[in-house]
């Protein structure tokens, strides 16, 4: 039976973790979660394990494959733009990796059902630091990156950078998908900085972030250094270009 919750998770070359992150998050029992794989031709065959898995999950796994590695951004607007197509109220990013806890899952689905939260984020510092595994200057730039954007932009989350999120229906069809315009680290501010400037809640619920154990990370310098430029461009055009964060209209619901 289909859920009004959907975890949309991007994936490239994940196939020691994918197994066993679909069946964790179908399995929560606090809320009933579907999942959409968004995976970029991944070499390893990804994309084959889940499509082994779907017969198991009927109407609850879902999978969308890509020509190429497109970039995270680009996964998660696919992916948005087809959780609103299949009506979906609450849409929640999430890793592969377990470095974010499944077990959060509810919480940050409750805090937008029930919470008076339009976007909730998993954060790594709302109660100090709680990140495990992670090198010393990997943790410093992250933590130092979110204090960046909360200095440029005024934006009052401690975790900006944060890749475990939820998104109500209606902050996504609010938003001007096609221009959101990066693509790697900087994509997660750019989000949550386009919702706010809409006037939209974003709460921070606690989590502890766990470095993946299996697999390879994503990261490299270049997203870095999106992020810091980009952080100055968005505050430029909250400034200079506020037509870009206007909300748009809202489909009629038939029947109104």
């Amino acid at each position: 039976m289909k859920s009004d919750s959907l975890v949309i998770i991007p994936t490239y070359n994940e196939k020691e973790n994918i197994s066993n992150i679909i069946n964790a998050v179908l399995g929560v029992t606090e809320h009933q979660f579907d999942v959409l794989i968004v995976d970029d031709n991944s070499p390893d065959g990804t994309a084959a394990i889940v499509e082994s898995m779907m017969p198991q999950w009927p109407e609850r796994l879902h999978l969308l494959k890509r020509a190429g590695k497109q970039g995270l951004g680009t996964a998660y607007i696919e992916g948005f733009k087809w959780a609103l197509a299949h009506t979906y109220e609450y849409v929640t990013e999430m890793d592969a990796d377990f470095s974010h806890p499944v077990g959060k899952l509810h919480e940050l689905q409750a805090a937008c059902a029930t919470g008076g939260a339009d976007v909730a984020v998993g954060s790594r510092y709302i109660s100090g630091v709680n990140v495990v595994n992670w090198p010393m200057g990997r943790m410093l730039m992250s933590y130092y990156a979110s204090a960046y954007v909360r200095l440029v932009t005024g934006m009052q989350v401690r975790d900006a950078t944060a890749g475990y999120v939820c998104y109500r229906r209606e902050v996504l069809q609010s938003i001007n998908l096609d221009a959101i315009e990066f693509k790697g680290y900087a994509f997660q501010i750019e989000m949550k900085f386009t919702a706010h400037c809409m006037g939209f809640k974003i709460k921070e619920v606690p989590i502890v972030f766990v470095n993946r154990v299996l697999g390879t990370s994503k990261m490299n310098s270049s997203i870095f250094f999106e992020a810091l430029w980009g952080v100055i461009k968005l505050r430029w055009d909250s400034i200079f270009n506020k037509r870009r964060f206007v909300r748009q209209p809202l489909p009629k619901q038939i029947g109104r």
